[in-house]
């Protein structure tokens, strides 16, 4: 556990970082990405929802790494270059019995540390996730309040686009004005002000993720009145888009979308729309058969609409430990849905070019708990925790770097930017 006193020896890391060797250059907002348009961007999923012990209070505990004393995590952070005061110590141990350390994304110059990797890879920016559930309670409200001002400083810092996404899993439909409330206060603070805050048609970005899923307590009519609200309390500081992210299944009302057909007008008075895929598929026949079931039919009609479409990319998925954790049903397997090296990835990109996109989402940069994480990771099960369900890079018989998975989004960034042909081989040397 990290001591208390070390916060103030973490904020000075914070500037220090700023022009550390992970990045490119120093003041490079100049040099980013244009904030005023989504078009040729590729933004990632940023959860930045873990905590060591002691970070919300004396008594408060691990935050997303463990459940009590099981691990809720399929990988682990490679923590090269990281400070003591940047981590906290676990009771995991590799197999020759080197204690294992995770970070938490309460310290600021680990977050800046994320945004210098987004900047050196060529990553465009980050959808900062902001949890509706906890804003009722203060020590989670603190947290999460904590994560995104060091995001913005980040952002800024490093020239890279940032918005906010609230992900509505878990709230009542009486509690959507919880949102709205907190929304207002963020653009009363500033936040939309940023220069590197996401914009489209001119106005702030704001995603709200959770719609329309099937066997949620959400009704449309709520989701209309929260969003009306929404924009009613944007109007003095010019308006916004707000970014749907909902069911893959949303144009037909099928498979992980409701059967209600009310949510139809709510998907589609979204100003972008970011249908969830992951786990929709797990090998390179099912990413083509969502190509054309799914995104070619998306693209369809969102055009017809004069909808911005981002759809979703993934690396992989694996949940193991997270499923024994919760305990309910059997354990979901190590590693679900094969990363192949990265070749399962980069089909994905390939099919989004094939099909004209040149905007996407990738899930996620740091979620570690689904195992689709993209910044770097324990490369070799023998640096892994022993005994445990891990999941490292070597899984699919390649010998890969930690960063493997920045420099493959980098790539795909710069595909959607236009860098690249309409379908392009996969862009990184596999190792032997």
């Amino acid at each position: 556990m990290r001591s208390t006193p070390t916060r103030l020896l973490a904020l000075l890391a914070f500037a220090a970082l700023s022009c550390s060797a992970a990045s490119t250059a120093c003041g490079a907002q100049s040099l980013g990405p244009d904030a005023s348009t989504l078009d040729g961007k590729l933004i990632v999923g940023y959860q930045g929802w873990f905590s060591c012990p002691g970070d919300r209070g004396p008594k408060s505990g691990w935050g997303h790494w463990f459940d009590g004393n099981k691990p809720t995590v399929d990988m682990l952070p490679d923590l090269s270059g990281f400070s003591d005061v940047e981590t906290c110590q676990t009771d995991l141990l590799t197999a020759d019995g080197k204690p294992i350390r995770v970070f938490s994304s309460n310290v600021p110059s680990v977050v800046e540390r994320h945004f210098q990797w987004m900047r050196h890879y060529g990553i465009d920016g980050a959808a900062i996730s902001r949890f509706a559930t906890a804003l009722n309670n203060p020590a989670s409200r603190e947290q999460v309040n904590g994560v995104l001002a060091a995001a913005r400083k980040s952002a800024e810092h490093n020239g890279r686009l940032f918005l906010v996404t609230y992900d509505l899993s878990g709230l009542r439909p009486q509690d959507l004005q919880t949102v709205v409330d907190d929304w207002k206060e963020l653009e009363a603070q500033g936040l939309t002000a940023s220069p590197q805050y996401a914009r489209e048609h001119g106005h702030p970005v704001v995603g709200l993720w959770g719609f329309g899923f099937r066997s949620r307590d959400m009704t449309p009519v709520a989701a209309h009145e929260m969003m009306r609200a929404l924009r009613q309390v944007s109007e003095p500081y010019g308006g916004l888009a707000i970014l749907g992210g909902v069911p893959s299944g949303w144009r037909l009302n099928e498979g992980d979308a409701s059967a209600d057909p009310a949510w139809s007008e709510v998907y589609r008075s979204f100003e972008i729309l970011s249908p969830w895929s992951v786990g929709r598929f797990s090998d390179d026949a099912g990413a083509d058969h969502f190509l054309q079931h799914n995104i070619k039919p998306d693209i369809e009609e969102t055009r017809r609409l004069g909808i911005r479409y981002m759809p979703v990319v993934f690396p992989g998925f694996s949940w193991h430990n997270l499923t024994v954790a919760r305990g309910h049903g059997a354990p979901s397997p190590v590693n679900a849905i094969p990363r192949r090296c990265g070749r399962f990835f980069w089909h994905q990109v390939n099919n989004l070019m094939s099909a004209g996109v040149n905007l996407a989402f990738a899930a996620m940069f740091d979620e570690v708990d689904e195992g689709t994480a993209l910044f770097k990771t324990v490369t070799k099960q023998a640096a892994s925790a022993a005994g445990e369900g891990f999941l490292t890079l070597d899984a699919d018989g390649c010998k890969l770097p930690s960063d493997w998975y920045l420099r493959l989004s980098g790539a795909a960034a710069r595909a959607l930017r236009g860098k690249r042909p309409t379908v392009a081989p996969f862009p990184l040397h596999l190792p032997n």
